[in-house]
């Protein structure tokens, strides 16, 4: 407490007491001692400025760190963070990473400052589960980014719309014409046929020049999303220019909504741009935008789709149902709102970017890993030649009969999940989890990478070993669907991927596919054991450098004919 009395001559008398005025209401009578007295000259503002100061300190204390000894829950554990910036100049290039080891020093639930923004990260199984399964409702919602508003059309899309009636109405229409079982049994043709077109056009290659294998499964994975969603492929070439553009600029756009954009958590210095991730974000968003435009101009202009997607009748695709709506100026929610252009290119742009990176990117590591493990891979193909042949390639059918190869897909999820930190929550109330206090507003993340490396979990956590989710091997019942939440690679709760039963489906079949087609050998004889496997991160997790492989045809000939 600070008290001063101007002195004749000018002087001031300033007496300072380290007890709070309130405190002092609340204790039992004692002796009061004279306190110091200073005499000095003391400006009027540094004085002022030091009042505010103490006062701000004290009322820091009482109600942030006094609330548990008012009754209330203390707030979760975490670093001391930078002045303005909080914790955000000390996650690093790897923030999974970084984070992961945050957990270690102050436990599975910890906090951090990012600007004026509060959040909570989740880096245990038991956690995660209190989060998305207990409160999952009060973490239905995103918090205000930057990319939402920016590249998804200003939250007009599925992955950041707020949870409503809206958001329910969207995720209804992909279930319905992409995702749910009937809609994936009638673009099985789809998928089969596309990845049998990428596996052939590897064979032609044959073993001269290294090939990509990322940007191939990226090219596949692209065409097959694109017959199912606007009815025709995108790149008709393969190893086009067109189709590595497409790819970069996914890539840019995992990467720039990765970035924990400053502008973001200080409001004051949003106009600035500082990392220039808006400025980025803008032009980006002016190139799927006239992507996006693309394909809607040329179906209004009368162009039919190829008849390939679900059911094989022409206008059943995706894009021809959005659009025969919007004419129809049928509503989307049945709430009066009609689904507009916007609302169209918002869900296009939410498909061709997260249902083709994801899938491409696991591929990539799945293959990696079996490179370096040349055991693994070895058993992988004892059981495909066992249950499919070499005259043929593996089909969907054939998939619930190769328990090895499930393994291997839960294995490389488990590892290298495409998604490191899930995508922001926001608490809509406040809560409790874990014994602490979760205020409303509080951002939530969830590292998944750090939940599927946890030792209390795993054993031998970072060592790749797909014999741990057969019969015997600890963890046989777990699967990547969102009930275990060791290995939620896909998230959990009503947030989660709504892509998810596309997604397993292509990443299994286009893995198997790769795995008994050709045997795999890297550039210049390299040994497998040398390959880098160091990760690049963003909102999906890359490989720092290109996987380069050389693919073997290892099939009867007949296996390959068009």
């Amino acid at each position: 407490m600070v008290v001063s009395q101007q002195r004749a001559g000018g002087a001031r008398e300033v007496f300072i007491s380290a007890t709070p005025l309130r405190l002092l209401t609340k204790l039992p009578p004692f002796n009061v001692h004279p306190v110091q007295r200073i005499d000095m000259e003391v400006p009027p503002l540094p004085l002022l400025l030091g009042s505010l100061a103490v006062s701000a300190a004290v009322w820091y204390f009482l109600f942030v760190y006094g609330g548990a000894a008012a009754g209330k829950r203390p707030l979760p554990p975490g670093p001391r963070g930078w002045p303005v910036l909080g914790n955000l100049p000390q996650l690093g290039d790897k923030p999974h990473q970084t984070m992961c080891a945050l957990a270690r020093e102050y436990g599975p639930l910890f906090r951090l400052r990012f600007g004026c923004a509060e959040v909570v990260v989740a880096a245990s199984a038991a956690v995660a589960a209190q989060f998305l399964r207990g409160l999952d409702a009060n973490f239905s919602n995103r918090p205000p980014n930057s990319g939402a508003e920016h590249v998804a059309y200003n939250y007009q899309d599925l992955v950041f719309a707020p949870y409503g009636a809206r958001w329910r109405a969207l995720r209804k229409l992909c279930a319905l014409h992409l995702f749910s079982a009937k809609a994936l049994d009638g673009l099985r043709a789809v998928r089969e046929g596309e990845i049998a077109l990428m596996v052939r056009n590897l064979a032609r290659q044959g073993v001269a020049q290294p090939v990509s294998i990322g940007q191939e499964a990226n090219i596949c994975a692209t065409n097959t999303l694109a017959r199912a969603t606007i009815g025709r492929r995108v790149f008709a070439v393969y190893g086009s220019e067109g189709a590595k553009e497409f790819k970069d600029m996914v890539v840019e756009l995992m990467q720039l909504a990765g970035v924990f954009n400053v502008g973001d958590f200080v409001p004051a210095l949003r106009w600035l741009d500082p990392q220039g991730v808006v400025a980025k974000m803008k032009r980006l968003h002016r190139r799927y935008d006239d992507m996006m435009n693309g394909f809607i101009k040329e179906r209004k202009a009368g162009a039919k789709p190829d008849g390939l997607a679900a059911g094989g009748d022409d206008g059943n695709d995706l894009l021809s149902v959005l659009l025969a709506r919007m004419r129809e100026e049928e509503q989307l929610d049945g709430h009066g709102e009609n689904i507009t252009e916007i609302d169209i290119k918002a869900l296009l742009l939410n498909l061709f970017t997260a249902g083709t990176d994801t899938t491409s990117s696991t591929v990539e590591w799945a293959l990696a890993e079996l490179i370096r493990h040349p055991d693994v891979l070895a058993e992988a193909q004892r059981e495909l030649d066992a249950v499919v042949g070499k005259d043929r390639l593996v089909s969907e059918s054939d998939l619930p009969r190769l328990p090895f190869l499930a393994a291997v897909i839960k294995e490389t999820f488990r590892l290298h999940p495409p998604t490191p930190l899930s995508l922001p929550r926001e608490a809509a109330a406040d809560c409790e989890v874990d014994g602490y206090r979760i205020p409303k507003g509080t951002t939530l993340l969830v590292n998944v990478w750090a939940i599927s490396r946890d030792p209390v979990l795993w054993s031998d956590p970072l060592e790749y070993q797909p014999a741990r989710f057969l019969p015997g091997g600890g963890h046989a019942d777990v699967d990547v669907k969102g009930s275990d939440f060791g290995l939620i690679p896909f998230g959990a709760g009503r947030r989660i991927c709504a892509g998810l039963s596309w997604g397993l489906q292509m990443v299994t079949l286009m893995t198997a596919t790769l795995v008994q087609g050709f045997d795999w050998t890297l550039p210049g004889g390299a040994s497998p054991d040398k390959l880098n496997m160091e990760e690049s991160y963003g909102l999906t997790l890359q490989r720092a450098v290109l996987l380069m492989v050389h693919p073997a045809p290892r099939l009867l000939p007949s296996a390959y004919a068009v």
